[in-house]
């Protein structure tokens, strides 16, 4: 690794010195997993977000939380993030034929693997970041990872919040949720919540006299209902509603935020999805749980290809645009059951079974004609495609407590999976499969305050098939597997307010799964093929720190820390040899360090500094990016039930590049260019908070 990334360790280290007791730290709870248990009793590395952090973040959409996550990385291919990055592994752009996500992204158990647009954030409760593959757990779509956000639980006491907010970038906000108990009985209870967002998305496009060319509006409802009627019995549903209708004119000629497209593009998802989560406690000590989900997505994504306008490319006529129409609906149902007996075992044995229906239209149209060599060219691919898939998997878990102090915890996995897809080109390929998973953990508490793990664990990714004019042979691809070896440890001081979260792994990718491309013809910027290929291996290693201290009533320090070294170990094709390279979007280290202060009459100041290091754009160059850090604050008041803050996002302006691509994209010589997409530049602005 790079020196950089040793100086990051040390400093990390320096915090120690200085810890002294102070205040106290509560216990996080993790509930992404089959049972609801605390991060210290988690064999595995993990990050938990609550709402006070949340809100005291600033932060509108998933997207600007990854900055304090160690080891998330995301890709610009979109207006707001969906293609995640966990210790190097996931997706980089868009995907043809088969949903097949790395990184599983659910909201109130809803599955938006892959579609993570709607990921906003306001009445959110907890978001948790579970890395490492969720082979036993969450199967096909989790071979990296983990992302789950949980709404506001409702209470018995009535309460509320309006929240407005208003900043550069023609900013505004309004959101306001509330919720109790229907009736005035306990045993019911209710939440809603809604909340729109509109900014112009920091592009000035001078071709169309347009600020907004990029815009942002975002509309999210939430609602959830727990009936707790007695006798062992509990429902929690939820109901989400998005629809972020977002532009998409994000790349410039010369990688600045000024824009000349002439047919700027879309970024939009219409969500609507709900959850039952029913859970029955029998007299017998058994423990039954029912999870049911559904959701129904409109996607609409496209861009103008050739970024530019007829005066950009004149006396050559170049313009191009691509647009896709998608359409997703999925629903899922698991059942399991899980008790323990005289010896002291907890086990857990469950049926899983999901069904995944999309339509695709594509739509490539465009002209060339360059005067010069008299040469005209124009261009009108249109490919309508449907794929369905039918998932069905059987799971078990056992705890064994070894001793007082230590226990072992066993889980596997089987998951079949049939495919069918169809187009209009003729193409029908299907695909059978079976995957499994699994984990092996040891668990022991050192000291009450300490805790530690070791565990192995498997997880894997489905196969599948490229589509359109692909090199001879790569029309399938198998399935890929990850093996997973990690050790962490969990320190809660409370006395001395101090929290510790260290784990270190090693990854290797058996048949990794590694998207390429190329460009068929230099002149038309739509006629990249994008195929997905096997390498013989992939390897990372790497570490995972988190770190609190509260030094006295009005402070909290926090410290978070990624290091990692991703790489392919063997990849040798006809079209390139990546043996030894650093993989894509997988960063040496990532940081983010801050500083809260807040006085007990209701002043509050807060400093948020984060960063990552160089990477690799893709895998189809060797283009990458720079190494950045950006710096946040924000100062306000907080009175018994109302709280003014005044917040700053990238208060230096810095320049940082989130997707990058290597071709050619200006005629009449098309010279292979580095083009990059900037990430949000300074935003300032205000927010209102009024509580009930």
């Amino acid at each position: 690794m790079k020196h950089a990334t040793w100086r990051c360790v040390g400093s990390a280290l320096l915090w120690f010195p200085a810890l002294a007791a102070a205040d106290t730290i509560e216990e996080i709870v993790v509930t992404a997993d089959y049972r609801e248990r605390a991060l210290s009793e988690l064999p595995t590395s993990a990050t938990v977000l609550d709402a006070d952090e949340i809100d005291a973040l600033a932060v509108q959409h998933f997207e600007e939380l990854t900055a304090v996550v160690p080891n998330l990385n995301w890709s610009g291919d979109g207006n707001r993030a969906r293609y995640l990055q966990i210790r190097g592994v996931g997706e980089l752009e868009q995907y043809e034929g088969a949903p097949n996500p790395s990184v599983g992204f659910l909201i109130d158990d809803i599955d938006f693997s892959g579609i993570g647009t709607v990921g906003t954030l306001f009445d959110i409760e907890r978001v948790e970041v579970l890395r490492g593959p969720q082979g036993s757990r969450y199967g096909a779509n989790a071979l990296a990872g983990l992302v789950y956000l949980r709404s506001t639980r409702p209470t018995p006491e009535a309460n509320g919040r309006v929240e407005v907010g208003a900043g550069s970038d023609d900013l505004w906000s309004a959101g306001v949720a509330f919720g109790g108990a229907v009736a005035g009985d306990d045993r019911v209870l209710y939440r809603v919540s809604a909340q729109r967002y509109v900014s112009n998305g920091f592009r000035d496009n001078p071709w169309l006299g347009r600020d907004d060319t990029n815009g942002r509006d975002e509309t999210t409802a939430r609602a959830r209902l727990i009936i707790e009627p007695g006798g062992g019995f509990k429902a929690d549903l939820a109901f989400l509603y998005a629809d972020v209708d977002n532009g998409y004119d994000a790349f410039a000629l010369d990688n600045s935020l000024t824009v000349l497209s002439d047919k700027p593009g879309q970024d939009a998802q219409r969500s609507a999805g709900a959850s039952a989560s029913l859970r029955w406690a029998t007299a017998g000590g058994l423990r039954i749980t029912s999870l049911t989900s559904f959701a129904d997505s409109d996607i609409h994504f496209g861009f103008d290809a050739d970024w530019g306008n007829p005066d950009s490319w004149a006396p050559v006529v170049y313009d191009y645009v691509t647009d896709s129409r998608r359409e997703r609906r999925t629903v899922s149902q698991e059942l399991r059951i899980e008790g323990d007996n005289d010896a002291g075992f907890d086990w857990l044995a469950g049926l899983y079974v999901s069904q995944l229906d999309e339509s695709l239209a594509t739509l490539n149209v465009g002209d060339y004609y360059d005067p010069f060599y008299d040469f005209a060219d124009s261009l009108e691919d249109r490919l309508d495609s449907s794929y369905d898939a039918t998932n069905v998997a059987v799971f078990g878990q056992v705890v064994w407590p070894v001793s007082d102090a230590s226990e072992l915890t066993f889980g596997l996995r089987f998951e079949r999976r049939q495919a069918d897809y169809a187009d209009s080109t003729g193409l029908a390929p299907t695909d059978d499969e079976t995957m499994v998973g699994g984990e092996i953990a040891w668990s022991h508490d050192f000291a009450g305050d300490v805790s530690g793990y070791v565990s192995l664990s498997r997880g894997y990714k489905a196969g599948g098939f490229n589509l359109g004019q692909v090199p001879a042979g790569r029309r399938d691809f198998d399935a890929e597997y990850l093996w997973n070896l990690e050790s962490g440890v969990h320190v809660l001081w409370p006395d001395a307010a101090l929290s510790l979260d260290l784990a270190v792994f090693y990854n290797r990718r058996d048949d990794q799964q590694v998207r390429t491309s190329f460009q068929i013809d230099p002149g038309d910027p739509s006629s990249f093929v994008f195929f997905t290929d096997n390498a013989a291996r992939g390897e990372s290693r790497g570490l995972e720190a988190a770190l609190r201290w509260l030094p006295g009533d009005a402070w909290e320090l926090y410290l978070s820390l990624g290091l990692l070294d991703a790489e392919f170990a063997e990849f040798e094709t006809p079209e390139v040899d990546l043996t030894g390279r650093d993989q894509a979007h997988a960063p040496h280290y990532t940081f983010a360090a801050g500083a809260a202060w807040q006085h007990p009459a209701g002043w509050f100041a807060r400093l948020d500094v984060s960063g990552k290091d160089r990477f690799y754009f893709d895998v189809s160059h060797d283009e990458r990016s720079q190494a950045y850090w950006l710096a946040s604050a924000q100062a306000g008041y907080a009175g018994e039930d109302w709280t003014v803050r005044l917040w700053g996002r990238n208060l230096f302006d810095e320049y940082y590049a989130v997707r990058g691509f290597y071709f050619g994209n200006e005629p009449p010589d098309f010279p292979p260019t580095l083009y990059t997409r900037a990430g949000d530049p300074r935003q300032l602005g205000i927010t209102i908070e009024r509580r009930f």
